[in-house]
Formats: structure tokens, C-alpha cells, sequence
């Protein structure tokens, strides 16, 4: 894939400078600052140097898109599908390089960077299609001659603020139902990943949006992050991140009158029952807790699992575990890639010793890799925990990283009330033969993704995504939810002229 036209020059061999996007034009921070970005992996390597905006540029970035507003709400639902449309399918025929960006730069394998990519891929389609969908209902009324029926109309100009972990595919699926359903954006990702924001701007500059309707602004939380927030022009606010800044979302959105759409944390529980195919479900939760270095929000972070089977169980799990490949997330044989970076590789450390200190029974990993080069890069190793107290902080609070505990129970009934005693609610699995337990566990886990034999993580784009509890604010994304959220009705009575 050639350089983007809008980066800015570069001596040989250094990294590329990215700018906003705002008001259709690619642009420097109004300071002129930029901020580096390095990958995960080997901080020797320079991903590329990012525009640091500060509230001038956020609210030029408004202002183009308030200005914009009204032209993108009229434009056809079919004009807007198609523009998505053809987004989706510049974005698939670069899938391949800019799935290896991502890995680069947020350090997941590239198995998992291509495969996010083609997902991004997969929710353009999706809303493209979607938007030319019914986006009203006809109604009697009691007058027979009035004509009652509803229209959804957009919600006027929407922040969108997404996380480091799927720094694609969370953009795509915040951002693709706000441009279908007629709203225009401005776009503040994480600044671990602005790479991976660029790309996708890109592909729906380059389709044809007309300009103001997508800004992008990249920066601090603080500097860009705030000021979007907090400025009257934004209608909506959809976040997904930490439960502690969409606390302060919250109280901000009740000052602004904005809305607000939280996608927050998780403490996931896969339960094992004594009847479940151990070798599948052995598969399945070392994936769930491992897999993107178990920096998912849908992360398996606890196994409950039934006393009768927990000590071979276990054993069997501190195996998959130790086998775990730990390296460079860009070679093929390497299956667990670092953490974000070196303050949540320290943070995760420490929360392990932590527990290790408690009491709680540390059966594998539990240190930070240095060898072969990793000494370089953020690494943390898999990590497994024994005969966890659920009660315990470690039984509790999400840790985003790959470590999991196992908490041994006397059947179904104590395995679901463990699961339900934590105040997160997003994603939960159970591994059984018995389709009366099955549907017990659907009807009494208390999340919002509900799996059976199969990971606590993976989420179709074609169904609503959230969780109850304290993991979002009871909205849903993706799927014909996403309507619910980017658009208000209009309720319209319309009556003949007196004869």
C-alpha cells in the first residue's frame, strides 16, 4: 500500500507524520506538536509521529462537522450506503497491510490483525445494507382518515472515542452506523493506535464522504478527549473504555444533555460443568483468557469450574498454559504478543504479585519475559491462578491481560452465583452435554452475551453487543440496536383539509 497522500514528508528510513482530518482536509495540530507512537512488541520501532491536538483543533473538528450536518442528513439513505459500501471495499483490498499495521503497532498476532481488519471489513457491508433498511412504522389512529406513522432521524453531530484493544473494528462498528443513519462525526481513537484511525478514515474519505462529515482528531484524553465531550454541539457520545472515565461521562452528559452510549469492563466467567467435553472446553478457555493477550473486554477471566473435575481440569490447563508461544506477534509461530504498553505490563505485574502475596496459588506464569528479545517489548506471560477466592480481588476486578483464575465449585447452582457476584455483567460462557442446564444458565446468568460451549470472547456484528450491571449503560451496539442509539423518532400526524 503506498503512503497516504496527506502524510508529511519523511527522511529516509524515519517514520511517517500523520495529521487531523478535518473538514475533509488532512491538517498538522494547530501547536504543531506531535506525539510518537511505538509498537508494543520492540519500542526501538517508531510506528509513526501523530498530530497532538489540544481543544483548538477540537473545535475546528466540531465546527466542520455541525457545519456538514444538515447537507449529510439529507443525503439519500441509499447515497450514504453506497459511499459505505465502497469504503468496505477499499479497506478489503488493503485487509492484508493494514491487518500487519495493526499487529505493529497494538501488538496482537497478525492472525488477529488481519482477522480484525476483515471484520472492520464485514461491519461496513453490514451498515451499508442496514441503512436502507425500514427506518419508521405506520400506525391507526383514531381518526381514520390521519395519516400516523413514525421516521428515525439522526441525532445531529456524534463523538466517538474508542479504545486501544480493537483499534479497528470498535471504530468501525461506532462510526459506520453514525454515517449510515445520517449523523456526522468527530472521531477521537486512543492514542496508543491512531495508525490503525488513519487507515480507516482513509477508506471512507477516499469512498466519497463529503467533507466535515467524518473529522478525525488524535491526542490525549485530556486535550481532545475532554473538550469533545464537553462542547454543546455533540447530541451523542458513544465511549468504550474504562469504568472509570465513563463514570465521569456520566456526570458530563447530564450537564450537556447529550446522549451517551457506554461499552465499560468485564469480569467474564467460563463455568465448567462435570459433564462438559473437557479437551473442547480446554481449547476454549485458554483461548477466551489468552488470545489477544487477554486484553478484551469479553475476556474469559475466571473459570468456574466443578469440584469433581477441577483438579484435573487444572492440571491440564497449566499445560496449555506453559505451551503458550510468547514473541514477536509478526512471526507466525507466536501466539501470545505483548501487552499495550509498559505501564500496563507493570500494572498487570503487579496486581499478579499482589495476589501472590494474598495467598492466591500461582501455577504458571506470573513473570515478565526478557529473553530472545523481549526485553524490548511489553511482555507479560500467561498467567494461571489455582483455587481462587471469589471473593477475592482477584475473583473481582478485571486485570486486561492474560491471566486467568480457577475457581473450583460444588455445581451449578454455586457456579452461576459466583458468576453473578461481581458488579460487571458483559460476557459468559457454559460448557455442558445438559440442554436443561443450558438453558438455565441462559435464562439466570446476569450478561449481556451469553455463550454455551464456545468463549466468553466473540461478537457477530449482526446482533446487538453489550452488557448489563456495571458494564455499559444499558445500551446496545452493533446489529439493528445501533439504529436505537444514532437515531431519535419523530412521531407525525398528518390530517386531510377540512372538505
Amino acid at each position: 500500500m503506498a503512503a497516504p497522500a496527506h502524510t508529511m514528508p519523511a527522511a529516509t528510513g524515519q517514520a511517517q507524520t500523520y495529521g487531523n482530518y478535518i473538514g475533509g482536509e488532512w491538517r498538522p495540530a494547530a501547536s504543531g506538536e506531535t506525539f510518537e507512537d511505538r509498537s508494543p512488541a520492540n519500542t526501538d520501532d517508531l510506528v509513526g509521529r501523530f498530530a497532538s491536538s489540544a481543544k483548538e483543533d477540537v473545535e475546528a473538528a466540531v465546527a466542520a462537522a455541525a457545519e456538514a450536518a444538515d447537507g449529510w442528513r439529507r443525503t439519500s439513505a441509499v447515497a450514504r450506503a453506497n459511499i459505505l459500501h465502497k469504503a468496505a471495499e477499499i479497506l478489503a483490498s488493503r485487509q492484508e497491510q493494514v491487518g500487519r499495521e495493526l499487529t505493529r503497532e497494538e501488538g496482537k498476532t497478525l492472525k488477529e490483525g488481519i482477522g480484525e481488519t476483515g471484520r472492520a471489513v464485514q461491519i461496513l457491508r453490514y451498515f451499508a445494507g442496514e441503512a436502507q433498511q425500514p427506518s419508521g412504522e405506520h400506525y391507526p389512529s383514531m381518526n381514520p382518515l390521519t395519516l400516523l406513522y413514525t421516521v428515525r432521524e439522526p441525532l445531529g453531530v456524534v463523538g466517538v472515542i474508542t479504545p486501544w484493544n480493537f483499534p479497528i473494528a470498535i471504530p468501525a462498528w461506532k462510526i459506520a452506523p453514525a454515517l449510515a443513519f445520517g449523523n456526522t462525526v468527530v472521531f477521537k481513537p486512543a492514542s496508543l493506535t491512531p495508525l490503525c484511525a488513519v487507515r480507516l478514515v482513509e477508506a471512507l474519505a477516499e469512498a466519497g464522504l463529503p467533507p466535515g462529515v467524518l473529522n478525525l482528531v488524535t491526542g490525549s484524553a485530556g486535550a481532545v478527549g475532554d473538550p469533545l465531550v464537553r462542547d454543546p454541539r455533540i447530541a451523542g457520545v458513544t465511549f468504550t473504555g474504562s469504568n472509570a472515565v465513563g463514570a465521569d461521562l456520566r456526570k458530563i452528559a447530564a450537564e450537556t444533555g447529550a446522549k451517551l452510549q457506554l461499552e465499560l469492563g468485564g469480569k467474564n466467567p467460563a463455568i465448567v460443568l462435570a459433564d462438559a467435553d473437557l479437551d473442547h472446553a480446554l481449547a476454549h478457555v485458554v483461548s477466551g483468557a489468552m488470545m489477544s493477550t487477554g486484553q478484551k473486554c469479553t475476556a474469559t477471566s475466571r473459570a468456574i469450574v466443578d469440584r469433581s473435575i477441577a483438579a484435573a481440569f487444572t492440571e491440564r490447563l497449566v499445560e496449555k498454559v506453559k505451551a503458550l508461544k510468547v514473541g514477536d506477534p509478526l512471526q507466525a509461530e507466536t501466539q501470545i504478543g505483548p501487552v499495550i504498553s509498559e505501564d500496563s505490563a507493570e500494572r498487570i505485574a503487579g496486581e499478579v504479585d499482589a495476589a501472590r502475596q494474598s495467598g492466591a496459588n500461582l501455577l504458571a506464569g506470573g513473570d515478565r519475559p526478557s529473553e530472545n528479545g523481549h526485553g524490548r517489548g511489553h511482555f507479560v506471560a500467561p498467567t494461571l491462578f489455582g483455587d481462587v477466592d471469589p471473593a477475592s480481588k482477584l475473583g473481582q476486578e478485571e486485570l486486561f491481560g492474560p491471566v486467568l483464575g480457577v475457581i473450583p465449585v460444588d455445581g451449578m447452582d454455586e457456579a452461576l452465583a459466583v458468576a453473578n457476584t461481581v458488579r460487571f455483567g458483559l460476557s459468559a460462557s457454559l460448557f455442558t452435554r445438559d440442554l436443561g442446564k443450558a438453558l438455565t444458565f441462559a435464562r439466570e446468568i446476569q450478561a449481556g452475551v451469553v455463550h454455551v460451549n464456545s468463549e466468553t470472547p466473540g461478537a457477530e456484528p449482526h446482533v446487538p453487543f453489550g452488557g448489563m450491571k456495571g458494564s455499559s449503560s444499558y445500551s446496545r451496539e452493533q446489529g439493528k440496536a445501533a439504529r436505537d442509539f444514532f437515531t431519535q423518532t419523530k412521531t407525525v400526524y398528518i390530517d386531510p383539509p377540512p372538505a
